[in-house]
């Protein structure tokens, strides 16, 4: 009953000892009580009641009674710690044991090897119990024994091995009463996802699982392991950091077992690293290895060795121990059979290519390089990433690329079985380091066409197709339509000065049930096999000047584009352009407000120092048509038009050359439908949506109680032109939540993404709705890269706080622009000379930027 009814059976278990029970009787009580709070409560008390329960069972002479007490008391000494120990109470069981009883003792010494990292010993013990336990027709035991054999089959790579158990396990489990076990397979059947490249359907089973636990009142700081390694994978760091270091807490709070402490803490140590903060990842990998050294689990402690020798490098240390002690652990977890062995052996030569070592570096990374052609998909990304480092040292330009294209190859398959836009998005970072290496070696080349090329392979590729649309999920919808009134209730409680802290906790919860849903869906659109080609571009630029900046080493390369050849130009470095870029924003956040002319001067001087750092001497040769600016994700912030060689220009800014070829080749919905929204709370109400409304005739006009969510989406699919002037927020925590604000709450991305054709032009009229999160290895998330994919052409937005009353009169001209048919980027460069000179409405015309090609 402990792993049917958790709860129940513990309670059972002390009303048997409150009714003076016989030494038999009294021993299984403790046996359950001793179970439950090993895996979920105080070891110190486990191990109390395991010991009264083995000298209870010795005094009732019941010889399979005390070895199975003396299997569950070795797995819980295991679990502390105490690895001598438990694996002698384990032997001594089995001694004792026979039969059926002994089949269950060998299946509780194989976990405990599993636990322990001796998956070879596992696979024997297991293979010596299934046949015994199925002759006694004992189903739970040997659903089990299939778990535990397919779980351990997973630790060794052999993902085709574990399903086979795994859909086995399933049947029988559901014959059976036992929740918590079946939610322990729930849990393995997620890794087991994972461990073959499906990370929506890992994600999904283990939340699931997470559900099944809470119902049973039954935490699994094993799930919290797993899904900190899922959540890595997906790009997700922070966040592994930060579940892994709740659980920790968690773990120590109750006293629980020691050997998950370990574990928790070398993911921990994983996500850190990953997350850029190698000191954090030091000290808990450290500590990591220190408990699995005094654990006996030489498994475990490799990989946790491996963590901190990545975490010593990330920290910039470089030496010839360091590529000593990488080897060692690669020969180590070789041996264990352990799938991050090529890891290993890539960092080994990363370190030795570094310090100039090319023989050593040669001999680690052609081991590495074994991985490229089987396994998941990370661990063939690992062999192309040693192939290309082996073509590199050997001085093989071609081989550099070829190793590239085939490895981004195998995660752009990858990236596209991935739903969610985010976790697309995320999933670049993983690609970084090959498109570092092929940018480097197109320009080596001496060829700005193959630099472009390679610029373009890895740039703004979450927006190269359309995102997956949420599943018509009632809960998914419920959740949207409670979030957007907890949201509103927030908001009006705010203004009003009244405490919002339940509020508050409500919408997180929320948001975190709106993001783990997103997450859970899988990709449905193949491979862009639409590849990037020059010639093409150049071929549709006609009189369009194209500027993609590229960094490498730190350095941004401007790649000018237009008149039929592609010319490459050195500028500046990229952080002092990110550090003026910041200065910038300040600079516009001040001049949007009345009294701060003397600091006009000073924003256009940073203009200056702008241009020179993004556009060295290329700045000179744009000629006098229109610009295309294409930045790194890293300058989403830079307001291009305040660069005095682009302030009078008809200039406008795309993710990426293939985004703008899209957005130029995409033709106007038919029936030139038009949409106005005006939402709640803007200090000048929307003064200019009346005056627009009589300009357009009889436009669709949503406002006051009428601008709600799904009425402003439902006009908003397939328009041809919409307008909408609402507060904007952005989230740089979670910029899917960026949200305008409506009459009845936040229209976030999540809601756009529901669209089946956003507008083909869209004004958003209000602050920094232009505001993107950089991600992954080079793209952005927000209001404005949600809808590109989705057939929008062109957007129109704030990367800066802007004064509202002065936004007016540049929306105004920029609309009359648009109705004597220009283009967006046209009209705002007609609309921006229009505005008076001061300070004001000069900062409200630079904050607002065109993107797109409509």
């Amino acid at each position: 009953m402990v792993f049917a009814d958790p709860g129940e059976a513990r309670a059972r278990a002390q009303g048997v000892l409150d009714s003076d029970p016989t030494p038999w009787r009294a021993s299984v009580a403790h046996q359950v009580i001793g179970i439950w709070q090993r895996d979920w409560g105080d070891m110190r008390i486990a191990l109390h009641h395991l010991r009264r329960a083995r000298d209870l069972a010795a005094r009732a002479q019941a010889p399979d009674r005390e070895a199975d007490i003396l299997a569950t008391l070795g797995v819980a000494l295991v679990h502390s710690g105490r690895t001598r120990q438990g694996l002698e109470a384990l032997e001594r069981g089995v001694a004792v044991s026979t039969g059926h009883t002994r089949a269950r003792v060998l299946f509780r010494r194989a976990y405990a090897s599993w636990v322990l990292g001796r998956h070879r010993e596992a696979l024997e013990d297991v293979r010596r119990a299934i046949p015994v336990l199925r002759q006694a027709d004992d189903v739970i035991w040997t659903a089990r024994a299939l778990t535990l054999r397919a779980t351990v089959h997973l630790a060794l790579g052999a993902v085709d091995r574990a399903e086979a158990d795994f859909t086995a396990a399933h049947a029988q489990w559901d014959t059976t009463g036992q929740e918590h076990d079946k939610a322990d397979v729930v849990e393995s059947r997620g890794l087991a996802a994972f461990r073959s490249g499906d990370i929506p359907l890992a994600l999904r089973l283990l939340d699931e699982a997470e559900e099944r636990y809470a119902k049973l009142g039954t935490p699994s700081f094993m799930l919290y392991i797993r899904r900190c390694e899922v959540l890595m994978a997906a790009g997700l760091a922070p966040e592994a950091l930060a579940e892994a270091d709740t659980a920790t807490g968690a773990l120590d709070g109750i006293g629980g077992q020691s050997t998950r402490k370990a574990e928790l803490l070398l993911v921990a140590a994983r996500a850190a690293r990953l997350a850029g903060d190698p000191h954090t990842a030091i000290a808990r990998a450290a500590l990591a290895v220190r408990l699995f050294a005094g654990q006996r689990r030489s498994w475990w402690e490799a990989h946790a060795r491996l963590v901190l020798i990545e975490a010593r490098v990330a920290a910039g240390r470089r030496s010839g121990r360091l590529v000593a002690d990488a080897a060692a652990v690669a020969e180590r977890l070789a041996s264990f059979g352990a799938p991050a062995a090529p890891e290993a052996s890539l960092l080994a030569g990363r370190i030795a290519l570094s310090l100039g070592w090319t023989a050593d570096a040669e001999r680690h990374l052609a081991v590495a390089a074994r991985s490229r052609h089987s396994g998941p998909p990370l661990a063939r990304m690992t062999g192309w990433a040693a192939q290309a480092l082996r073509a590199r040292a050997a001085g093989s330009g071609r081989g550099v690329l070829e190793a590239c294209r085939r490895g981004l190859d195998v995660l752009d398959d990858h990236r596209m079985t991935l739903g969610a836009s985010e976790l697309r998005a995320r999933a670049t970072e993983q690609g970084a380091e090959l498109a570092a290496l092929a940018q480097q070696a197109g320009l080596d080349s001496g060829s700005p066409r193959r630099l472009l090329t390679w610029s373009e392979r890895w740039r703004a590729t979450v927006l190269s197709t359309p995102p997956t649309r949420p599943p018509a999920d009632p809960a998914l919808l419920g959740n949207l339509t409670a979030f957007r009134e907890i949201a509103a209730r927030a908001e009006e409680a705010r203004s009003d000065g009244r405490p919002i802290p339940t509020l508050e906790r409500e919408q997180r919860r929320l948001e975190r049930e709106i993001r783990s849903r997103t997450l859970h869906m899988r990709g449905d659109a193949p491979g862009d096999g639409d590849r990037f080609e020059p010639g093409r571009l150049l071929e549709r630029l006609g009189e369009v000047r194209l500027v993609e900046l590229a960094v490498l080493d730190g350095r941004v390369q401007v790649l000018l584009c237009g008149q039929g050849r592609v010319r490459r130009f050195e500028a500046g470095l990229l952080a002092d352009a990110e550090t003026e870029a910041e200065h910038v924003q300040a600079g516009l956040r001040r001049l949007a407000h009345p009294g701060a002319e003397a600091r006009l001067p000073v924003v256009e001087a940073m203009g200056r120092r702008l241009e020179e750092l993004l556009l060295g001497p290329a700045a000179a040769q744009l000629g006098c048509g229109p610009v295309v600016v294409v930045p790194p994700g890293r300058l989403h912030r830079v307001p291009w038009a305040l660069l005095p060689s682009l302030r009078e220009r008809v200039l406008s800014v795309s993710p990426s050359a293939s985004s703008w070829l899209r957005a130029h080749e995409t033709e106007p919905p038919p029936g030139g439908r038009h949409v106005l929204v005006r939402g709640p709370g803007l200090a000048t109400g929307g003064a200019e949506v009346p005056e627009l409304a009589d300009r357009y005739g009889r436009p669709t006009l949503l406002e006051h109680e009428e601008a709600r969510v799904p009425r402003v989406l439902e006009e908003l699919d397939g328009a041809a032109l919409a307008h909408i002037a609402a507060h904007g927020t952005f989230r740089a925590d979670s910029p899917l939540f960026s949200a305008l604000r409506m009459a009845d709450g936040p229209l976030i991305v999540h809601d756009f993404e529901r669209l089946d054709r956003s507008p083909y032009r869209i004004i958003l009229s209000s602050c920094d709705t232009a505001r993107l999160a950089s991600v992954g290895a080079d793209e952005l998330l927000g209001l404005v890269t949600a809808l590109l994919p989705l057939g929008t052409a062109g957007v129109l937005a704030s990367s800066a706080p802007v004064n509202d009353h002065a936004v007016v009169p540049l929306m105004l001209a920029l609309h009359k622009g648009l109705s004597a048919g220009l283009s967006l980027a046209e009209a705002l460069r007609d609309a921006r000379a229009s505005l008076p000179g001061d300070a004001l409405h000069q900062a409200t015309g630079w904050a607002f930027t065109a993107f797109g090609a409509a």
